[in-house]
């Protein structure tokens, strides 16, 4: 399931797990969560609206810290 939030109503930050930056209040995204009725509410994500979008064509994601090497 999606759904859109509009900027008035996003009023916490979340993390985008498409870029795994912030979302902050104020910004509209999209929140998904499964429609199988395995999740709970705990499964929703809130995703960046372009995020979201481009789901399809983006590489899974390696985190680093800020100072591990970028390459290698």
């Amino acid at each position: 399931m999606v759904r859109s939030i509009f900027g008035a109503a996003a009023a916490k930050t979340y993390r985008c797990p498409g870029c795994m930056q912030e979302i902050r209040p104020g910004v509209a995204h999209v929140v998904a969560w499964p429609a199988d009725g395995w999740g709970d509410m705990a499964d929703r994500r809130h995703w960046h609206t372009g995020c979201w979008r481009g789901r399809d064509r983006r590489t899974p994601g390696v985190e680093r810290s800020r100072n591990a090497p970028r390459y290698g």
